[in-house]
């Protein structure tokens, strides 16, 4: 039996789909692929998070290195939020190595966690603008020391969210960075979010690969139709305003996130 006959062609469909809406908007897709592997084909929570989590740091990977060949990353920044979110993730998955990812319990948790990000994520998305605005009057200009805190800090946040829900490196990321780095131009700002997705989303994806919770076939279908998705997505990117989509994305997170959570 070879690999095309073996896969659901759902699959690589959903990888497309999702591929064509990142390359519109740069967002959604451990947003959105998760939660349709979930609902959509009945995936196992904790399975569809861990193959989620590998599959965004294949498409991670290449672009960090796009970003990295335009010194569009500052790695200092990338440092400092690995710093905090290897750690987090490490342990988190050592929680859920004792919950059990494929029982109920850990099922459960991962469920809970990944409705409540995308609801977060879909508020940072709607309201991005007012959070920078009444963070830049709160906030105000902070010192180099509690920059790096609060950006190890950050990490750790993201360290503990990413693994149990693939939700969160993005969108969430990026606000993050812009309140903390106001002066880095949001080039530098994308591509170290992006750099910083690379080991997080790996580390936190080999980690369900040990607990068992990778499935190799469906990663390989997703990535199938992930890979031209892109490529189309952002080739017509210019196209379509993203003042349309987002607010789409963002009604859509919500629904999603409801049913998952409650």
């Amino acid at each position: 039996m070879t690999f095309l006959s073996s896969i659901n062609p759902g699959y690589p469909l959903s990888g497309f789909a999702i591929g064509v809406l990142v390359g519109l908007t740069g967002v959604g897709g451990g947003s959105l692929m998760t939660p349709i592997l979930v609902l959509v084909f009945g995936i196992n929570p904790a399975t569809a998070v861990g193959t989620d989590l590998l599959f965004a740091s294949v498409t991670k990977s290449v672009g960090s290195l796009v970003h990295g060949v335009n010194a569009t990353v500052d790695w200092r920044v990338v440092a400092r939020l690995a710093a905090g979110s290897v750690p987090a993730t490490a342990l988190t998955l050592l929680m859920l190595s004792r919950l059990g990812p494929m029982g109920a319990g850990g099922a459960a948790l991962i469920s809970t966690m990944l409705g409540s990000a995308l609801i977060l994520t879909a508020v940072t998305l709607i309201c991005r603008q007012a959070i920078l605005d009444f963070a830049a009057h709160r906030l105000g200009a902070l010192g180099s020391g509690r920059t790096v805190t609060l950006t190890v800090a950050t990490g750790a946040a993201l360290g503990v969210l990413v693994p149990l829900s693939s939700v969160g490196a993005g969108a969430l990321g990026v606000t993050a960075l812009i309140l903390l780095y106001p002066r880095l131009p949001t080039a530098r700002i994308v591509g170290s979010d992006i750099a910083h997705a690379v080991p997080l989303t790996l580390v936190a994806g080999l980690g369900h690969w040990l607990l068992g919770s990778v499935d190799w076939l469906l990663l390989n279908a997703l990535l199938l139709g992930s890979l031209p998705g892109i490529a189309i997505g952002s080739a017509v990117s210019a196209r379509i305003p993203e003042r349309v989509l987002r607010p789409i994305l963002a009604a859509t997170l919500v629904l999603v996130g409801s049913k998952l959570a409650l």
